[in-house]
């Protein structure tokens, strides 16, 4: 949608983007979830709550309709996650390049770890696969299925 410029050093994030003028009209939790896919809709909405993420300067609401042309901000503190570790789980590579990877994620793969998953997830294989990934907030992953989803 927009053009996102970032730093990220350990434990925070500090992001900007502009909202594009095709977005006028919209909610604003949508638009942030496009412009921002590296982190889940509840955080994004948690920082707006808490000052963190800021609108031409403001907190609004979520489902505030968004105009075209306003400032994002984000300057938060990503919380511990632990370390997720790397494990070698086959992956179906539909496309890869220096800067993309496609998988078709097969149903019954938990896509991150968390409460009861903590290993054997899409993250804990993109690791093994790639290990630059460690560097990246939730492994690069954009886009998060369901476990039954493919």
């Amino acid at each position: 949608m927009s053009e996102v410029n970032e730093q990220q050093g350990s434990g925070w994030v500090e992001q900007t983007a502009v909202v594009p003028a095709a977005a006028a009209g919209r909610r604003l939790d949508a638009v942030l979830a496009e412009l921002f896919p590296a982190f889940s809709r509840s955080r994004l909405q948690r920082w707006l709550k808490e000052g963190a993420l800021t609108v031409d300067g403001d907190s609004p609401r979520g489902r505030t309709p968004v105009r075209g042309g306003e400032e994002i901000v984000i300057r938060a503190e990503l919380p511990d996650e632990g370390p997720v570790e790397a494990e070698a789980i086959p992956l179906e590579i539909v496309f890869e390049d220096a800067a993309l990877l496609v998988i078709n994620k097969p149903a019954g793969l938990v896509v991150h770890p968390g409460a009861g998953n903590s290993a054997g997830t899409l993250q804990n294989a993109l690791l093994h696969h790639d290990p630059r990934l460690h560097a990246v907030p939730r492994a690069g992953i954009v886009h998060r299925l369901g476990r039954d989803t493919t």
